[in-house]
C-alpha cells in the first residue's frame, strides 16, 4: 500500500460559514472525521448544526439576495471568473484535501477539481446563454418577452464521493443567475469545501451570498422546511432522494433529487478488445466504484461461432488481468479505499452473499485487501453469475465490484437492463453503428454511452437519471441548460404601446392631394387584419 504521507495534516475544525466568517455551531457539538485510508487517523471535527444555525445561515442568504440579484449577470459572472482562476491556482491544494478525506488517488482528486471547475467555467458563460426572448405576437404593436429571474435562497445537499465536483454542479450556476446559497456538505468530507468557501470570499463574493451549514439529518430537514428556502437539490442514495423530494413537494418547493444507479455495460462480440477492456476496468474500479456512473453489471453476449466465443473469453481475461494489476494506495494509477467501515461492511456482505447464497464464481477477489491492511480497503472484485436474478445483479453495492453475466441474445440483454428499477446510465461496446443505435433506442436509462463506460454529459448538456426510476426524483436535471431553468423563474411579459397619437400627428403633417381618399381606401382594403388580437375584437 502506497499512501502519500505528506498530505497528512493536523486536525481541522469544520465550522459553519456565514457572512464570510466561520462560525461554531450553536449546539457546540462536533463529529470526528476520519481518513478512509486509516480508520484510526482522525483528520478533523465537523460541526453538528441545529435549527438555530440553519435559521442564521438562511437569514444571511435572504438579506444578501436583494443586493446580489440587483447586479447585472455580467457583474456576477466576473466574480465567478476570478473564482475559476483561483481554483486553477489552488488545484493541487484542493486535490490533497480530497485525497485526505475521501481516499481518491491523486489523479482522481485532480480530476474532481478539474471537472468541478468546468461547471464554474460554464457559469461564466451564462450572460451569453441565459438571456430571454422577445417576439412580436400580434398586430397593434404587441410583443411578448420572457426573463429568467432568480428564485432567492437555494440549498444543495451533497454526498461524499466528489467533495468538490458535485457542489460545483449547482453553486456557480445558481450564483451567477442571481440566487444566494446555503450548502450542506457531507459530514464525511467537510474539509474541501471549507477551503473553497475562503476562495469564494477571495474572489470577491459579497457577504451572505454563499453560506454553509454542516450537520446530519436534522440539519437537512431544517433547511428543507425553512420558509425562505425556494429550491433544494440533493445527490445521494435513492431512499433519501425520495424522502427529500417528497418533503419539498409537500412544501411546494422546487427540488431536483438524484438517487442511486445500477449501470449496465453490454459487450458485443465485435468490440475492440483493448479499448473495451481498459474502459470497463476504469468504469467499475475507478474512484473505488463510488460514483453513480460506475459500471456494476457487464453483459457479455454469447458468441454465435467459435471466433466470437473466443473473442468474449479474451475480453473477460483482459478485464481480469488489468484489474488484478491495480495496487492499493493514493498515488496516481492506484486505487484508494471506500469511504468508511459501514460501506466496507456492506460491500463485503454483497460479495459473500453472491458466493455463498447464489453460487457465483469469484474471478477476482478484492476481499484480500481488507485482511492485510487497516482502513476501508477493498480491491477490485469480479464475479461471474449464473443467474440475472442474483442480488448483486440487481442492487447497488457502490464499490469496486463488477458482476458479469452472459445473455444468449440482444433481447435478453435489454430485458435485464430494462428490468432494473434504476435508470441512470448504460453503455454498449461495438464497432458497428447500427448495433449501437439498436441498443441506444432500447436502453431504459437517460445517460447512454457507445464505447464509453462513464457517459457523463458535459456542459451545456445536463446530468440526471430517468424520470420514473429510482435514479431521479423532482424537477429537471442538474447542471447545464436544465440548471438555468431550475434556478430561475421564467417571467413572461406581454406589452402593447399605443401609437394612435403619433399617427394623428403624422396625418396632420401630410400634404393633401386629390388622390388621397382613394389611396386611403386602397390602404384599408389591403391591410392585413389579425382576427385574434389583444384588443378584444374577433
Amino acid at each position: 500500500m502506497d499512501i502519500d504521507k505528506d498530505i497528512r495534516a493536523p486536525i481541522t475544525t469544520a465550522d459553519n460559514y456565514m457572512n464570510d466568517e466561520f462560525v461554531p455551531p450553536s449546539t457546540n457539538e462536533y463529529m470526528s472525521v476520519y481518513s478512509p485510508t486509516d480508520s484510526t487517523n482522525e483528520i478533523g471535527k465537523v460541526a453538528v448544526s441545529g435549527c438555530e444555525d440553519v435559521n442564521q445561515a438562511v437569514e444571511c442568504a435572504s438579506e444578501a439576495f436583494a443586493s446580489w440579484s440587483s447586479l447585472t449577470m455580467k457583474s456576477r459572472a466576473a466574480i465567478m471568473l476570478k473564482f475559476h482562476s483561483l481554483i486553477k491556482a489552488h488545484a493541487d491544494e484542493l486535490s490533497d484535501l480530497i485525497v485526505l478525506e475521501n481516499g481518491k488517488n491523486k489523479t482522481e482528486a485532480l480530476a474532481d477539481v478539474a471537472k468541478g471547475n468546468e461547471t464554474v467555467e460554464y457559469a461564466c458563460s451564462l450572460p451569453q446563454v441565459a438571456q430571454g426572448k422577445i417576439l412580436g405576437v400580434s398586430s397593434g404593436n404587441i410583443f411578448c418577452r420572457d426573463e429568467k429571474r432568480p428564485l432567492g435562497v437555494c440549498v444543495s445537499i451533497v454526498p461524499f464521493n466528489f467533495p468538490f465536483m458535485v457542489p460545483m454542479w449547482t453553486i456557480p450556476i445558481a450564483l451567477v443567475l442571481g440566487n444566494t446559497f446555503v450548502l450542506k456538505p457531507s459530514e464525511k468530507v467537510p474539509l474541501t469545501m471549507l477551503r473553497v468557501a475562503s476562495l469564494l470570499k477571495e474572489a470577491g463574493l459579497p457577504k451572505g451570498v454563499f453560506n454553509m451549514v454542516n450537520g446530519t439529518k436534522d440539519t437537512v430537514e431544517a433547511l428543507i422546511d425553512h420558509p425562505s428556502v425556494s429550491a433544494v437539490t440533493f445527490v445521494g442514495s435513492s431512499p433519501i432522494a425520495k424522502i427529500v423530494s417528497s418533503r419539498c413537494r409537500a412544501l411546494h418547493k422546487k427540488c431536483t433529487a438524484l438517487g442511486g444507479a445500477k449501470n449496465h455495460l453490454i459487450a458485443l462480440p465485435d468490440c475492440d478488445l483493448e479499448s473495451a477492456s481498459s474502459d470497463i476496468v476504469v468504469s467499475f474500479a475507478g474512484c473505488a466504484g463510488q460514483r453513480c456512473m460506475a459500471a456494476s453489471v457487464l453483459l457479455t453476449v454469447e458468441g454465435k461461432n467459435d471466433f466470437e466465443k473466443k473473442h468474449q473469453e479474451k475480453l473477460l481475461q483482459k478485464i481480469i488481468d488489468k484489474a488484478s494489476k491495480i495496487q492499493p494506495g493514493t498515488k496516481p494509477g492506484q486505487m484508494g479505499p471506500v469511504i468508511d467501515q459501514i460501506s466496507h461492511t456492506r460491500i463485503m456482505n454483497y460479495i459473500d452473499q453472491a458466493q455463498s447464497k447464489h453460487g457465483a464464481k469469484i474471478l477476482l477477489d478484492g476481499r484480500t485487501w481488507s485482511s492485510s491492511m487497516g482502513g476501508s480497503w477493498i480491491g477490485p472484485t469480479i464475479i461471474l453469475h449464473s443467474s440475472p436474478q442474483d442480488t448483486l445483479m440487481k442492487e447497488e453495492a457502490f464499490g469496486p465490484v463488477l458482476s458479469i453475466y452472459s445473455p444468449k441474445t440482444w433481447n435478453e440483454c435489454i430485458q435485464i437492463e430494462n428490468g432494473n428499477p434504476f435508470g441512470n446510465a448504460a453503455c454498449v461496446y461495438t464497432q458497428n453503428g447500427g448495433k449501437a443505435d439498436w441498443f441506444c433506442q432500447r436502453f431504459r436509462a437517460s445517460m447512454l454511452g457507445v464505447n464509453i463506460g462513464i457517459p457523463v454529459p458535459r456542459e451545456p448538456f445536463s446530468f440526471g437519471g430517468l424520470y420514473g426510476t429510482l435514479s431521479k426524483y423532482g424537477d429537471l436535471d442538474i447542471t447545464g441548460d436544465n440548471a438555468i431553468e431550475f434556478f430561475t423563474n421564467r417571467i413572461k411579459i406581454t406589452t402593447k404601446w399605443v401609437i394612435s397619437d403619433l399617427e394623428e400627428e403624422e396625418e396632420k403633417g401630410e400634404a393633401v392631394s386629390e388622390d388621397e381618399p382613394n389611396a386611403k381606401k386602397q390602404k384599408q382594403e389591403t391591410k392585413v387584419v389579425d382576427h385574434a388580437n389583444f384588443a378584444g375584437r374577433m
